[in-house]
């Protein structure tokens, strides 16, 4: 195999990554574990990290209810690898003032700066 095959093979690596993290990042299938995130749960990834490239998340939810995140600053993805219809709201206070909610099999980078806690909850309340 040449240089030049292995560099090509590698760039189309990098911009097939890119292209999945871009915007809304999307499950691969569900079902399984996405970028180190298990199936039923929600994941919180370090400051700045890719989960396409280092799929180690800090922080892994699975029970429903409010879930307090203490020293999160910054841009992290938060995937939601959640299953029948299942969300993750984004709270600013303790356990309320929740706006913006991720659905299942989605991930957004978010500033977690004004975010205080997390609802883990069924789609249907």
């Amino acid at each position: 195999m040449t240089m030049r095959r292995i560099l090509r093979g590698a760039a189309a690596l990098a911009f097939t990554a890119a292209a999945v993290l871009t915007g809304a990042a999307q499950a691969q299938a569900e079902g399984g574990t996405w970028d180190g995130c298990p199936y039923g749960a929600v994941c919180i990834y370090p400051e700045n990290v890719t989960p396409a490239t280092n799929p180690h998340p800090s922080h892994i939810f699975y029970s429903y209810g409010f879930h307090p995140i203490y020293n999160q600053y910054g841009n992290h993805w938060i995937l939601n690898n959640q299953y029948d219809g299942a969300l993750v709201e984004l709270c600013k206070s303790v356990n309320t003032d929740c706006h913006e909610s991720i659905p299942p099999q989605e991930g957004w980078y978010v500033d977690l700066t004004p975010i205080n806690s997390l609802n883990l909850r069924e789609h249907y309340q």
